[in-house]
């Protein structure tokens, strides 16, 4: 039996606290359970419920769910051209002639292009930053996508970048360099309009403010909106 003794030794008191007494009768048991605490938001509870619940699965959906949890270490790539989520060297959403390939929105990372999508209201193309400038947490400008991003303003023959970032201290800051290193470049910069307050995240804005955001958008010159 892993007692949680056992379990403090191995994991230094990250999955149970020691007023949690848990006997496990399986070191596999034990692992699965080890792995869905290790994902954000889930809890020690959590993990042991969906543990004991993927046990009354049939073995072969178990398989299944386990080789697409490998496929996304293995098979997943990023879009060469805009760094989102892919299964080709492009994205869907690169590879679309249907969409305007002379606008690009900029933002944090692959949620806020869901959230986008999901409003319906934009059909241009995208650049996946993988981040914001943030010093306290050791993120600089050339840790982003930022110089891929001046290329493509200068291969692509872009005339409008929209600065969709969210609305904070971390997110203006690398709104301004970004501005301040295409602001030799015959390209306009944009910003979503204000219908988000500061602090906002792009990803949990409703998508009926969001789409209005996009839609107004107005032009962005080093930090004031004019």
């Amino acid at each position: 039996m892993l007692s949680f003794e056992h379990f403090t030794i191995l994991k230094n008191n990250t999955l149970f606290s020691r007023k949690m007494e848990f006997n496990f009768p399986s070191k596999v048991l034990f692992k699965a359970i080890e792995s869905f605490n290790s994902l954000p938001g889930v809890g020690r509870k959590t993990a042991l419920r969906y543990t004991l619940n993927m046990l009354k699965m049939e073995q072969d959906e178990i398989l299944r769910f386990a080789d697409n949890i490998r496929n996304l270490a293995i098979d997943i790539r990023f879009c060469d051209k805009c760094h989102n989520i892919s299964d080709q060297a492009l994205c869907d959403i690169c590879s679309n002639s249907s969409r305007k390939s002379d606008v690009i929105c900029v933002v944090q990372d692959v949620r806020d292009v869901l959230a986008i999508e999901n409003t319906q209201q934009y059909n241009g193309m995208y650049h996946v930053l993988g981040g914001v400038i943030s010093p306290i947490d050791g993120i600089g400008p050339s840790d982003l996508n930022i110089e891929s991003l001046a290329q493509r303003v200068i291969n692509e023959e872009v005339k409008e970048i929209i600065l969709a970032l969210s609305t904070t201290m971390e997110g203006d800051t690398t709104n301004f360099y970004i501005y301040r290193k295409l602001g030799n470049l015959p390209v306009n910069i944009t910003t979503i309009a204000r219908g988000m307050g500061f602090g906002d995240e792009i990803e949990y804005t409703d998508e009926l403010t969001l789409g209005r955001s996009i839609l107004n958008r107005i032009p962005y010159k080093g930090g004031a909106l004019k």
